[in-house]
């Protein structure tokens, strides 16, 4: 291995261990002694890598938001099913959320007081809900008097307080549990002549990609 190859090991290291303790502890708590010590690294290593813990979570939150990117993509204009891949990508981020413990440090840090980063994964995730209804009432696809503001507000504060709750009970990262979210909500969000084709356990090939 070179040694740009082990400074780069080194370096996803040490954002991985820092995401570990600032979900576990929060940004203030957390110390870089605390987290050299979880990476298997000097103090020395660390700062050689980052010059402060604030730059370590800038980089654990650019990781974080790369990811959430991937998850929620940009919606392309006319494609069609807004609201199927609503909820389908509320589940694929809730699988990743108790998975993927960076992008879960991510969205932490997004709503840590103690912490004025650059990046905003809740923010993003709410303005993405929004685009995604503004696709589906343009589409036709949601019932009559829904307003798209009314119904982000909803879809964008539960999901967020799923991803809260589950940081203490990863039941709610649960298919099942967003499952009996979309089962109550879908009926009141979409036109009646397209509910019957929506899947509020996710579509099948979602299904397939992912455990109970």
């Amino acid at each position: 291995m070179s040694k740009q190859q082990r400074a780069e090991r080194t370096r996803q290291t040490l954002i991985l261990a820092a995401a570990e303790v600032f979900d576990t502890d929060g940004f203030a708590p957390s110390s870089l002694t605390t987290i050299s010590t979880r990476a298997g690294v000097s103090n020395g290593a660390l700062h050689f890598h980052f010059v402060s813990k604030n730059a370590l979570a800038e980089a654990v939150g650019d990781h974080a938001m790369a990811s959430l990117r991937q998850i929620a993509r940009p919606r392309e204009a006319g494609q069609g099913r807004a609201l199927q891949l609503l909820v389908d990508t509320t589940h694929a981020l809730a699988f990743r959320l108790g998975d993927d413990v960076i992008l879960r440090a991510g969205f932490g840090l997004s709503s840590d007081a103690t912490w004025k980063g650059s990046t905003d994964l809740r923010q993003y995730w709410v303005d993405w809900v929004g685009d995604v209804l503004a696709g589906a009432a343009a589409e036709g696809a949601l019932a009559e008097g829904v307003a798209v503001e009314d119904a982000k507000a909803v879809i964008a504060a539960t999901t967020v307080g799923f991803e809260a709750m589950g940081r203490s009970q990863p039941r709610w990262f649960s298919r099942q549990m967003f499952g009996k979210f979309w089962g109550l909500l879908l009926p009141r969000l979409a036109r009646a002549d397209a509910l019957g084709s929506l899947k509020p356990d996710g579509s099948p090939g979602l299904v397939a990609a992912l455990p109970l």
